[in-house]
């Protein structure tokens, strides 16, 4: 690291700046965000430390771009360490602290293209929320009236329009508009998820790394987009083995370890629980296929014997711990993956 060290504060209009240099605090002052931005083109290269938050993959990029050693930090660790009250200086001064913690861990930041397939997954996952509510709203509410639906994806629209073109049902003028104007919402939702998906095929297919990804078992465009943007990242602040990135998404058991006595409990809660749903169901996947057929690969060989030792939702999990690491490799060694067949 670099002698000077700039611990930054980022806020929607000011950006708080700690100077910290030859063991001491230079200065400590707030700056506009275009100020800040002259500022890292016009300094010598120093390390600056962002609190993580929501822009500070651009600022990190920025940084970076000036030829500085940019860097992330946890919020929660910089909150550990702030000694008093909460206020901008106090941030930016415990962003400065927290560096010289021994063994502290980075954060990796995202690039651009990660940002981007980032916002793709993002709004199909807010209009799928957002088609199973209002999906389920009109059904409850036809209900309270007596009127029964399917409550399938493919017929809830037809069934809807034959509701309001039924006479019989009672339904007044009014009603029949508002429940005709939440069909039409419904059927927006579902169309735009279908543009949704199609951008995130022509995505995958213009990223060489996740076209790599996709060729792991249980791993379509949406998780080979899941693990580019959780393992993608070659800077700084990523992990150093794969079984550290299995076990940040969640897909390794919890340890309750004391006295030198170790023991594994369940996989317990995660923050990244969707990504984590996302890769148990492409794993729930191939493990029931995997049962029902003769093993053509080693792969298929362990997860049948796992699944009759363990029953088949511990081999999904296991599964899933496995292609976190296989991704893992791949992307850090520029590797490829084959599955290793069995001998004939």
């Amino acid at each position: 690291m670099y002698r000077t060290r700039v611990g930054v504060d980022l806020a929607k209009k000011v950006i708080q700046i700690c100077i910290h240099r030859n063991k001491k605090v230079q200065s400590n002052s707030e700056l506009t965000p275009e100020a800040f931005l002259s500022w890292l083109f016009n300094n010598k290269p120093a390390t600056i430390i962002f609190e993580a938050c929501s822009s500070s993959n651009y600022w990190k990029q920025k940084a970076t771009e000036a030829g500085h050693d940019a860097r992330l930090i946890s919020a929660k660790l910089v909150s550990v360490v702030r000694q008093n009250q909460k206020t901008d200086k106090n941030d930016a001064l415990a962003i400065v602290q927290t560096t010289f913690m021994p063994d502290v861990t980075f954060i990796g930041g995202k690039t651009v293209e990660q940002q981007q397939l980032q916002s793709i997954k993002r709004l199909r996952e807010l209009a799928v929320k957002q088609r199973d509510a209002s999906q389920k709203q009109l059904i409850a509410l036809l209900a309270e009236l007596n009127i029964k639906i399917a409550n399938r994806r493919g017929g809830i629209i037809s069934s809807i329009e034959a509701v309001l073109e039924d006479a019989t049902n009672e339904l007044s003028t009014e009603c029949r508009r508002a429940i005709y104007l939440a069909k039409e919402h419904l059927k927006v939702l579902f169309e735009a998820i279908r543009h949704y998906d199609d951008c995130m095929e022509k995505s995958v297919a213009a990223h060489p790394e996740c076209k790599k990804l996709m060729r792991l078992e249980g791993v379509g465009a949406m998780n080979a987009i899941n693990l580019y943007i959780a393992l993608g990242c070659s800077e700084i602040g990523t992990f150093s083995k794969g079984k550290d990135a299995a076990a940040c998404i969640g897909v390794t058991p919890i340890q309750h370890s004391s006295g030198g006595t170790v023991a594994l409990g369940s996989i317990g809660k995660s923050k990244n629980s969707i990504l984590r749903s996302q890769l148990i169901c492409g794993a729930t996947a191939v493990v029931q296929h995997a049962v029902k057929r003769k093993a053509k690969t080693k792969k298929d060989l362990w997860i049948q014997g796992l699944v009759e030792r363990r029953g088949k939702k511990c081999a999904a999990v296991a599964l899933a711990n496995k292609t976190v690491r296989t991704a893992f490799s791949m992307l850090t060694k520029g590797t490829e993956y084959k599955a290793e067949l069995l001998a004939a």
